[in-house]
């Protein structure tokens, strides 16, 4: 048989590539190119409209002695240790409830998912007019007697709040992805405990968290990046100070106030986006490295 030449045998290689080449363009262009240019200005004293020069690791020594930057740290901490557990647990209970085949349970899929296609901006607005002094909560506490609560005046609350509102509408979207996972355990295996005597709460234990081990692994990583970069919520509900004397401001918050300005602080503010980038990135892995001395043990 006829050997195919070289020039062939350099487009069936190059071909692939071909077709990946716009991709990776736009992912150059737009994701490669922005984290560079982040990095580089992040050892700058770069402003707004002053390209700045290298200052080193002043950046960072300012980040240390600067007490906002700790405050939004702390935030941002909270936010993950408070919002994650509930992130991985609750979609869970969801997706049980609406897994099983019943009458009706189409309309609830749909209406525990609304809140994910939902715009954050529009639901955040709605939280507002809820958590207001004058607003829906409070005036059912009024009705029972009760003072009003001051939910997005007091420092703890408004953060608390704004936790309650990621948390809800983050639900419908972990729970498809437990759906999925659910829909691919072997219903044998069930049966198999049933036989053996074991009600519904010993399989559940026994049988489907073993099986969705990897799934909340994988829920627990995305959703504790995403409340470590936390913005929307707390932007909108606290507004651009950050709360009462901006003690509600996150990290994200704190890079966006920071460098945007006609004399934002731009070298600054990439420092800070390079700290969140690596505690994002750190957080990840010290959830798949957990996984994975579970697994071994």
């Amino acid at each position: 048989m006829k050997q195919p030449s070289v020039r062939v045998r350099t487009h069936r290689a190059a071909s692939p590539w071909l077709f990946l080449l716009p991709g990776l363009g736009v992912i150059a262009a737009f994701n490669l190119y922005p984290f560079l240019t982040t990095v580089r200005k992040a050892f700058t004293d770069a402003r707004t409209l002053t390209p700045g020069g290298w200052v080193g690791l002043r950046n960072f020594q300012d980040m240390l002695d600067d007490d906002q930057f700790w405050v939004a740290l702390r935030n941002s901490g909270l936010y993950v240790l408070l919002v994650v557990p509930f992130t991985v647990l609750l979609p869970l209970l969801l997706a049980l409830l609406v897994h099983k085949r019943l009458p009706g349970v189409t309309f609830f899929r749909s209406a525990f998912y609304t809140p994910v296609v939902a715009s954050v901006v529009v639901v955040s607005l709605i939280w507002v007019w809820m958590l207001d002094d004058r607003g829906l909560i409070n005036g059912i506490l009024r009705f029972f007697g009760a003072g009003p609560v001051a939910f997005l005046g007091d420092e703890w609350l408004l953060l608390f709040s704004a936790m309650a509102l990621t948390v809800w509408k983050g639900l419908g979207y972990y729970m498809i992805i437990y759906l999925a996972a659910l829909a691919n355990i072997p219903r044998e295996l069930h049966e198999a405990a049933a036989v053996d005597g074991a009600g519904a709460l010993r399989r559940f234990v026994s049988v489907t968290v073993p099986a969705l081990r990897s799934t909340m692994v994988l829920v627990g990583a995305l959703s504790s990046v995403a409340a470590f970069k936390v913005f929307s919520e707390v932007y909108l509900l606290a507004g651009p100070t950050g709360g009462p004397a901006g003690q509600d401001t996150t990290l994200v918050m704190l890079v966006q106030r920071t460098g945007t300005g006609l004399n934002g602080r731009v070298g600054y503010a990439s420092a800070l986006s390079l700290v969140v980038f690596v505690i994002a990135l750190l957080l990840m892995l010290l959830v798949l490295r957990a996984d994975r001395k579970e697994s071994a043990s």
